[in-house]
């Protein structure tokens, strides 16, 4: 750990990760407070293929230099943005409304408890620095 910097790669991650799922969280609203607009198109938000890709990432892997290039994948952790696609009603049937409440409850509370282990280990991580600033008494 550098002295200098008392936040490690995992705070910064487990900062990223509360971002963007919070993130998810207010697009899994916006589909619960449009379940009934007719035509809605479900929205879902996609970030972990993004992240994984950058945790992984080896130091001098192909980078973007120019606003106009396209990008290979995000080479840090914090240049994690993800994606929001729309998935349109596919069954012809009622109002063209693609949203699920079942579905949705499910992200929610799948995004929710993912939400809480990410504080959770944070405030280890936090917990555990403030331990060391006290020279563990």
């Amino acid at each position: 750990m550098n002295p200098l910097d008392p936040f490690d790669s995992n705070i910064k991650l487990l900062h990223k990760v509360l971002d963007l799922r919070s993130t998810n969280q207010r697009v899994i609203a916006t589909n619960i407070a449009n379940a009934e607009t007719p035509g809605y198109a479900r929205k879902v938000f996609t970030f972990e293929d993004q992240l994984q890709n950058a945790i992984t990432a080896k130091p001098g892997a192909l980078a973007t230099t120019h606003g106009k290039h396209i990008a290979t994948s995000p080479t840090s952790v914090g240049s994690v943005t993800g994606r929001v696609h729309e998935i349109k009603d596919k069954t012809g049937i009622g109002d063209e409304n693609a949203v699920s409440m079942d579905t949705e409850m499910i992200e929610l509370s799948k995004n929710e408890l993912l939400y809480e282990t990410a504080a959770q280990l944070l405030k280890k991580k936090f917990t555990l620095l403030k331990y060391m600033i006290q020279e563990g008494k």
